[in-house]
């Protein structure tokens, strides 16, 4: 695995559908380097909290399961000169054009904890994300970030992405790796228009990140499963929603 950002000789290119697009790429995959550098000037502590947090999501009730195997939060925020002001929290929507399975439904979630919200390690993650944008930056004034934990038990898989291949409806999707343990599957790929698939990861470092132009491309993540020997696996998910003119 590399630590720095993949070359844009080596993505394959999707036709750019925003002006300025052209010339890159429409998503970068990277290692834990950005991200750990970001947050290398931050107390230990503040970060461990800020990882810690993940074990405190409630269930997401919108699944339509009798047992929920994902869990988050979610918030809302301006992006301020290089700092995040809090929008008052409200439910999450997506069109039914994007999202075949909660497309067209108010999913309200429980929000942030105030110290995550608030706190100098999303800072320092959504800033260097927003930094590394595979496109352009201009008009890109909000952003959502989800704390997302998928679980899968010998008896029931887990799923990402139960609308299967997808856009999400934003400018700009980051997805970081929190926490993969004992867990096999969860392939991420991302298609072009036609739905041809462009990269395919597995994400397994910790702050392994891939930002992707929601408007040039798909994406999916398949399900998953407990690692062999194991009774649970779980995988732990940043998700960052770049947004422009909202």
């Amino acid at each position: 695995m590399t630590s720095s950002p993949l070359r844009a000789r080596e993505l394959p290119d999707a036709l750019p559908a925003i002006p300025g697009a052209v010339s890159r790429p429409p998503f970068v995959h990277f290692g834990p380097g950005p991200l750990a550098d970001a947050l290398a000037g931050v107390p230990e502590a503040e970060v461990t909290e800020f990882l810690g947090s993940w074990d405190d999501l409630p269930g997401d009730a919108h699944l339509g399961t009798e047992k929920p195997y994902r869990f988050r939060r979610y918030g809302k925020f301006r992006l301020r000169s290089r700092g995040l002001a809090p929008l008052p929290h409200a439910p999450f929507f997506q069109d039914a054009s994007v999202n075949r399975v909660n497309g067209g439904v108010a999913r309200l979630f429980a929000p942030l904890h105030p110290s995550v919200a608030a706190g100098e390690p999303l800072r320092r993650v959504v800033l260097a994300l927003l930094d590394r944008l595979p496109g352009p930056r201009a008009g890109i004034d909000t952003c959502g970030v989800h704390q997302i934990r998928v679980v899968a038990t010998v008896n029931a898989e887990g799923h990402p992405a139960p609308e299967g291949v997808h856009r999400d409806g934003h400018c700009y999707v980051a997805q970081v790796l929190i926490r993969r343990q004992d867990v096999r599957g969860a392939e991420s790929c991302l298609y072009d228009p036609e739905r041809r698939p462009v990269h395919r990861a597995v994400l397994t470092a910790p702050l392994e990140t891939i930002i992707l132009d929601d408007r040039r491309v798909l994406h999916g993540v398949s399900p998953v499963r407990p690692a062999s020997g194991a009774a649970t696996g779980v995988r732990d998910m940043l998700l960052v929603d770049f947004l422009g003119g909202s």
